[in-house]
């Protein structure tokens, strides 16, 4: 007879490498948002199929979550709020950029506000610029990130774009379709060009991504949750009766039971019943323990990566007003960031358009300084700003009376606590401009005697003869 061959022994080693396979296996089932990350020498970037799942998932959740939604609305509230303004000290290029930013086919006013909405849930915008080589004028689309296939750059440098690959639009169009990224350098009023901006992109990254990318698991757990909840509360209300009573037959107890199915005692009904006929009522014992905390938990760690208070997500808390107050200060420099970057993107453009413009228009200025004007983030700061201006000049004024300070050192101070960032010297020398003119503009002609006067042709003096 045969021996039988012992099973293998299982050292602890063995169980250790066993258990982590274990779990590894687990975590990257768990979640769809549990990415592998490409890791060579060339870039840090995702893959691109767990790029297109985070995008495919942030668009979902977007248009499915309500939290998600507010999200990425609130950042436009605040980056974009009431609009955008683009102001210039030139006439004509004013005129032109009023009718680039108010034509028909850009309508820039609102297009803003999608523009932000696409940074914030993409994480990248990219916007193809095309001109009519006739007049100049320009016109602002959008191409969706989740189409782009590739962007191609420069061996030694990601940040110098020269392609961007779009995917093939179906069978018929196997080849992608390349867009020249836009190079200032080589510009031209034919070809239509591609502007990418991104934003949460790592130090050597090309892509960006979307601000909604690590709360897409904690936003799909929370819409769980409160699924699961709205369940568990309408089934603990369900209830039905129960009737005990000693039938002769079967058939007895059916025709029973189909006469109450067909009448079912209303509410509030009174209900008499024979004494061997016992009611009862049968619900479901579902309990739910800690729910509210859970779901706290849960919405925790949707602000935390929001970078928001829960408040803005409608969840008061316990909080007072101070502390909902100070919670701000940090949401606050946040968006303040992003409006820097949305209005530097702004800023971008209108230098394309003015420089493209400029080539059939020469009453158009390219250089021209730009200004946008963007909404206040916070009128809180203006007013904490403004007290604290108004507190320091007294003092201010004091020392320079003193001179233990001089001009420069008095507005330097002085609009450094009104929280605006000027260069001294060019407002001294423009203001001592000024002030020089007035005094040109308000000093008195030379009084003269009639005797003084140039005698008039003919000799003649002005208002009488000789």
């Amino acid at each position: 007879m045969a021996k039988k061959s012992a099973a293998p022994k299982i050292t602890k080693a063995m169980q250790i490498e066993i258990d982590r396979r274990v779990q590894l296996a687990v975590a990257a089932l768990d979640d769809s948002t549990d990415i592998l990350w490409r890791i060579d020498r060339d870039t840090r970037d995702r893959y691109d199929s767990d790029r297109e799942t985070i995008l495919r998932d942030a668009l979902i959740a977007w248009r499915q979550n309500p939290l998600a939604r507010r999200i990425v609305s609130l950042t436009t509230d605040y980056v974009v709020g009431t609009g955008l303004r683009v102001e210039c000290k030139d006439d004509a290029t004013q005129r032109f950029i009023n009718e680039f930013w108010d034509h028909y086919l850009n309508q820039m006013s609102t297009r803003c506000a999608d523009l932000c909405d696409e940074l914030t849930r993409a994480g990248e915008i990219y916007i193809v610029l095309s001109t009519e080589p006739a007049s100049g004028l320009s016109f602002i689309r959008a191409l969706p990130a989740i189409n782009v296939q590739e962007i191609v750059t420069t061996a030694n440098d990601v940040e110098q774009e020269i392609e961007i690959l779009e995917k093939p639009a179906g069978i018929d169009t196997p080849d992608p379709t390349r867009w020249a990224a836009y190079n200032p350098l080589n510009d031209n009023l034919v070809s239509p060009v591609v502007f990418h901006f991104a934003v949460n992109r790592p130090v050597g990254d090309v892509r960006g991504e979307s601000d909604l990318a690590p709360m897409l698991r904690w936003l799909s757990r929370y819409g769980t949750w409160l699924e699961d909840r709205a369940r568990l509360n309408h089934f603990r209300n369900l209830f039905m009766f129960q009737v005990q009573k000693a039938f002769d037959s079967e058939a007895k107890r059916k025709a029973r039971e189909q006469q109450l199915n067909a009448n079912p005692p209303a509410p509030g009904s009174i209900l008499v019943t024979d004494p061997d006929e016992i009611w009862s009522v049968l619900q479901a014992k579902l309990e739910s323990h800690e729910a509210s905390e859970d779901g706290l938990a849960l919405k925790k760690m949707i602000a935390a990566g929001a970078g928001i208070p829960l408040h803005f997500l409608a969840e008061p808390e316990s909080a007072t007003r101070t502390t909902a107050t100070e919670s701000g200060g940090p949401t606050f420099r946040h968006y303040e960031r992003r409006q820097q970057k949305f209005v530097a993107i702004v800023t971008l453009i209108m230098r394309a358009v003015l420089s493209r413009r400029a080539r059939v228009d020469h009453s158009i200025d390219p250089h021209v300084e730009i200004v946008i004007r963007a909404p206040e983030i916070s009128t809180r700061d203006n007013v904490s700003l403004a007290q604290a201006g108004s507190n320091i000049m007294s003092m201010l004024i004091q020392l320079h009376g003193q001179g233990v300070i001089d001009d420069s050192e008095l507005l330097r101070l002085a609009y450094k606590f009104v929280g605006e960032v000027v260069d001294v010297t060019q407002l001294i020398a423009a203001a001592r401009a000024a002030g020089a003119r007035t005094h040109d503009n308000q000093q008195p002609a030379p009084h003269t005697t009639p005797d003084e006067r140039q005698p008039e042709p003919n000799g003649q003096r002005a208002g009488g003869s000789i």
